[in-house]
């Protein structure tokens, strides 16, 4: 049988597609951002009352995500491994639990059965004439997702790109394909204000020519980008590309040609931006995708010579332990990518990692470098792994530091007006 005829016979409605391999009780799994279905999770509301006690685990969703509707709770269990916008609310009510990991560490929970999936569910792109479909601007966990899963749905979208790494999915592969016709999920660019075009100016200083970067999205790591156009053969090597990488693809400043691993190559696990973006990536060899673990591993980091990790934070307090995740109790964002790149750039030759961050909250209220990580606060990032901290008032160096002058450098870099206060907390 050609994968023509497979692929006819696959295809079913949404509802049917998931009545004939969702389980009482299963736990359904399904691709992070962009990759997330869009047709299929509005199936399983609409069947939600004759499934019968499932669960829905993933990352981050970028777009609709209908089976986070409260009324849904009794029916549907949810699973974080990222917290999110769609997802923030449940978390704090409850009605999702919240799983933390590092990212580079996900696909061997599947592999090792620590996390069970007993179907998967994504997004990918028609077939080509060999019946491959691709992974499109996400692959993430995906593949070791599937790898464990009884039962693999694919949604296939025309809208999106074909792209270049370990992207494809055979039509073999897939138990049932259901159709949809909509848009990729985009994030609009944020718009650097004077904090951040000042950060980006502190941070640009530390990058050096022909070094390699992992960056993400928003208006501190666009300001840091767009400092960046006067730099010369920098290389991306990240979890996530977004449009102000783009920018200075185009413009000739990334060229990849100074990388250690992956030379002339854009390396990635997935998008994030616009639709400018992802008709950039489309069937572009430059830029390749691969399964997290091959991008994310610090051993696979350290391969760059000169690897640059910049993050962000929600706190730093003067021992240097940095908060990426929560406000008090409240589980605001997940681990992501961070320990993995800062630890993976600190084992690099010439490698060097930047905390990157206001220096206050709340319209300038709140100082967001504390005495103290607030109560009930996580450590992202310990505080012997941190070496750079940089706000719109400068950079701290705290590697190698005393606890001391660890402080001392952090409370130089403090919005002004918390410094005196700041100073009398130095241990």
């Amino acid at each position: 049988m050609d994968w023509k005829t497979r692929f006819k016979d696959k295809v079913l409605s949404p509802e049917e597609a998931i009545r004939r391999v969702v389980r009482p009780g299963d736990i359904i799994g399904g691709a992070m951002t962009c990759g997330f279905p869009q047709v299929l999770p509005e199936a399983i509301v609409r069947l939600a009352e004759e499934l019968s006690g499932i669960t829905i685990m993933h990352g981050i969703v970028v777009g609709n995500a209908p089976h986070y509707a409260p009324h849904l709770s009794k029916h549907i269990k949810l699973r974080n491994i990222f917290v999110f916008d769609a997802t923030r609310e449940a978390v704090k009510e409850g009605r999702a639990e919240y799983v933390p990991m590092y990212f580079y560490e996900m696909p061997e929970c599947w592999r090792k059965g620590i996390w069970k999936t007993d179907v998967t569910m994504m997004q990918v792109s028609p077939p080509d004439v060999d019946g491959y479909m691709s992974l499109g601007v996400t692959v993430g966990y995906t593949p070791a997702m599937m790898e464990v899963s009884r039962a693999v749905l694919a949604e296939v979208n025309p809208n999106m790109p074909r792209t270049h790494g370990e992207t494809l999915i055979h039509v073999s592969q897939v138990d049932y394909l259901v159709e949809g016709d909509r848009p990729v999920p985009t994030i609009p660019r944020s718009e650097p204000d004077e904090v951040s075009q000042a950060i980006g100016r502190h941070v640009a200083e530390l990058i050096e020519d022909g070094s390699t970067l992992q960056i993400g999205i928003g208006a501190i790591p666009d300001a840091i980008l767009s400092c960046l156009t006067g730099h010369k053969d920098l290389g991306l090597h990240t979890e996530m590309f977004s449009d102000g990488a783009m920018d200075l693809l185009k413009k000739g400043v990334i060229t990849n040609a100074r990388k250690s691993y992956m030379p002339y190559k854009s390396v990635v696990t997935f998008l994030l931006g616009s639709e400018e973006l992802y008709e950039y990536v489309r069937e572009n060899p430059s830029v390749v995708l691969l399964p997290v673990e091959k991008v994310a591993h610090p051993m696979v980091i350290a391969q760059n010579d000169k690897m640059v990790a910049i993050n962000s934070a929600l706190q730093v307090d003067l021992y240097g332990q940095v908060n990426a995740e929560t406000i008090g109790t409240l589980q605001y964002s997940g681990v992501g990518g961070q320990v993995d790149f800062v630890r993976g750039a600190a084992l690099s030759k010439g490698g060097k990692s930047v905390i990157a961050l206001p220096s206050t909250a709340a319209n300038g209220t709140i100082s967001r470098i504390v005495p103290y990580l607030d109560y009930g606060s996580v450590v992202t990032t310990s505080r012997c792994d941190v070496h750079y901290v940089a706000t719109e008032y400068g950079v701290a160096d705290l590697k190698g530091k005393s606890v001391r002058e660890r402080a001392e450098a952090l409370v130089s870099i403090a919005h002004p007006k918390f410094r005196d206060e700041l100073a009398k907390a130095i241990p």
